[in-house]
């Protein structure tokens, strides 16, 4: 679902809205919120929540207080307070979810320090901020050849012009301390506008590009996800994932965010399970456990002397063996409590089309043999069994090796009479 400015235009070439997924309908937006209070009125006496929340470029949200009762809905384009000047941003929430969503960022809605909203944003405000979004996109690059110039360890993700076109914030990522001091001068002579430097971790850097993540959906941190977890890679070995870089990392070259998601769930599962290093004493020598099964609730062991041949047991096996040796008796050994494991016949599935080869096509084409021969003997059998249709049957013939094979049906002439009286 796109908005009315993503149409077509002339010649058909998409137009697109330039917003970058933060168009003003509501509709290819991120990280938005569903106003499920839309439909309800408020009781009689109430008045409604003085506070809005205010979303700007790639994402970014800010809560402004409504001073001049403003009649406000979302989608509405608004100017905002901002120092210098004013900013251009559209509304994105109303009412009382906007109290909730300020309670969880941890913002006091009877703070006099919220901004305010001066009014809603004419065709002017709208032509200018429309024109400095469209500086953005050539100052950046313009920006990163004098960053490189000046030999700084950082990069220039992302500009961001103010409505009123009066400032230019530029978000940069860098490993260590950068002095960029000489670099806003040549900025500020460079574009001739305010500058101001603000530096953004390498998760939020991904959070306001986007992209698109290996999983095949689009980024969480761009999307929905609006606070950032500390992910470690114990989450990786509780969920027995191999501790491969290439494929623990996302866009923003950390460890992903969804290795949290399911780390709970394992970590129930796992509370019933003896200790990975638990170690089983028998009569045919130690035990160790190679793999475990979480969901399923098994344990592969080996001995230490073989390492080549596993032993499947129950979790509640292992538990019966590790009470017999605190009492310091062995088991005989582990094959008496090893589990087989019956492996189901493989289903073979055929496409009903015939079209479960993908190099069909490519095996040369079989020539068709000539039925010549064949149709020309039946058709001297067929003469020879007419022929002899008059005469008396011959003893001493020898049989006719074709008929014993196939019989063959005689023909029934075809008579052509000419009527002569003709009507």
């Amino acid at each position: 679902m796109a908005c009315t400015s993503c149409s077509t235009s002339d010649g058909g070439a998409p137009k697109g809205c330039k917003n970058n997924g933060t168009c003003g309908t509501d509709s290819c937006n991120k990280l938005t919120v569903f106003d499920w209070l839309s439909n309800m009125s408020l009781p009689n006496g109430e008045t409604p929540f003085d506070c809005v929340e205010i979303r700007f470029k790639n994402g970014r949200k800010e809560f402004y207080r409504n001073t001049e009762k403003l009649t406000l809905s979302i989608g509405d384009i608004v100017a905002t307070e901002a120092s210098p000047g004013h900013d251009i941003g559209i509304v994105t929430l109303t009412g009382e979810l906007v109290k909730i969503q300020m309670k969880k960022k941890g913002v006091n809605h009877t703070s006099p320090d919220v901004p305010k909203v001066y009014r809603k944003a004419s065709q002017r405000d709208i032509d200018i901020w429309s024109a400095a979004r469209d500086k953005e996109e050539p100052m950046k690059v313009r920006a990163r050849e004098l960053a490189i110039s000046q030999k700084l360890e950082m990069k220039i993700s992302d500009i961001e012009f103010q409505g009123d076109g009066s400032k230019a914030t530029f978000y940069y990522t860098a490993n260590d301390r950068v002095d960029f001091r000489l670099l806003i001068k040549d900025f500020a002579k460079e574009f001739s506008t305010r500058v101001e430097m603000k530096q953004v971790g390498l998760r939020q850097e991904a959070a306001r590009l986007g992209g698109i993540g290996s999983c095949g959906r689009e980024l969480c941190c761009s999307t929905w996800l609006t606070d950032f977890r500390s992910v470690n890679t114990s989450a990786a070995r509780y969920q027995q994932l191999s501790l491969n870089p290439q494929k623990l990392a996302g866009q923003c070259g950390k460890l992903k965010c969804c290795l949290n998601y399911e780390l709970d769930t394992y970590m129930d599962a796992l509370k019933g399970f003896p200790d990975f290093d638990t170690k089983l004493v028998t009569e045919k020598g130690d035990a160790i456990c190679q793999k475990q099964d979480i969901f399923k609730g098994l344990m592969w062991f080996a001995y230490t002397n073989d390492f080549a041949n596993w032993h499947v047991l129950k979790i509640e096996q292992v538990r019966e063996i590790v009470a017999e040796n605190k009492l310091k008796n062995k088991v005989a050994s582990l094959e008496d409590f090893a589990i087989v494991i019956v492996q189901e016949p493989e289903q073979h599935f055929n496409n009903a089309m015939g079209q479960e080869s993908l190099t069909r096509f490519d095996q040369p084409k079989k020539k068709k043999k000539s039925n010549k021969k064949r149709k020309g003997g039946e058709n001297l059998i067929v003469a020879n069994n007419n022929s002899n249709t008059n005469n008396k049957p011959n003893n001493n013939a020898k049989p006719n090796v074709a008929e014993d094979k196939k019989p063959v049906i005689a023909r029934k002439p075809i008579i052509i009479t000419k009527n002569e009286n003709k009507e």
